[in-house]
């Protein structure tokens, strides 16, 4: 008897440890659980729009049609961190990336320009872009303007009534924009790759998805298969 009281102190201890261990191991493997469930449901970058309807059912189509969206693009290829020929100077675009922005800017003219204005970074990459997709563009006094810590003021302030605004600028701009509206953790946008944003009905910004350059047939692509939507296989004619 006089052993068994003695030893229970100890055997109590042991528990206790044992059960504290438990319990650490318990709330870590729950908290992993949590962190793992809540990057599937909460994704680190924007939808692709190019698949899956996805132009359609985001609303991004709906928004472009009625001149809620705010879209920007990066700039194609830039020379000096490339082997392929320059277009023009060191500072500007490849060759191929000339052609790219020509591509894409195709691609926005089948969806219908009459209602949006654009607008360009005063750098030699994003004017060569900005001139190849759209001809027509408001060059920005510097670099800075529509980027960095006050973008989502500054477009609200360039953003018209019943128009689009379209903005060629650099990967570190639309990282700026997406870390304000919830993607903190987005991949880099690529060269010539486009992020559209819909200014709601309640004045707030929404994030609808991106379209690579290499994506724009398959975005058009997907609008073939609708009827009614004033679509032809040489473009747009209804928006």
């Amino acid at each position: 008897m006089i052993d068994a009281i003695q030893t229970y102190p100890g055997s109590y201890r042991r528990q206790a440890e044992m059960l504290k261990r438990l319990s650490l191991r318990f709330v870590a493997v729950f908290a992993l659980c949590l962190l793992v469930t809540s990057a599937m449901l909460w994704p680190s970058s924007p939808q692709n729009l190019a698949v899956e309807h996805r132009l359609l059912t985001s609303g991004a189509l709906a928004a472009w049609r009625s001149g809620r969206l705010i879209v920007l693009v990066r700039h194609a290829e830039r020379c000096d961190r490339s082997d392929n020929p320059c277009l023009g100077p060191i500072d500007g675009l490849t060759r191929p990336g000339g052609a790219s922005a020509a591509a894409v800017g195709s691609a926005f003219h089948a969806l219908g320009m009459p209602h949006s204005d654009v607008f360009s970074s005063p750098a030699t990459r994003t004017l060569q872009t900005s001139r190849l997709m759209f001809a027509k563009v408001h060059v920005l006094p510097d670099r800075q303007t529509l980027c960095g810590r006050a973008i989502v003021h500054d477009v609200y302030t360039h953003k018209l009534v019943g128009r689009n605004l379209l903005l060629v600028t650099h990967s570190g701009c639309i990282s700026d924009l997406e870390r304000a509206l919830g993607y903190p953790h987005a991949d880099n946008a690529e060269y010539g790759s486009s992020l559209f944003v819909e200014l709601t009905a309640h004045g707030k910004l929404k994030v609808l998805g991106s379209v690579a350059s290499q994506d724009w047939h398959l975005a058009l692509e997907q609008l073939h298969a609708y009827a009614g939507t004033g679509i032809t296989r040489n473009g747009l004619t209804d928006l």
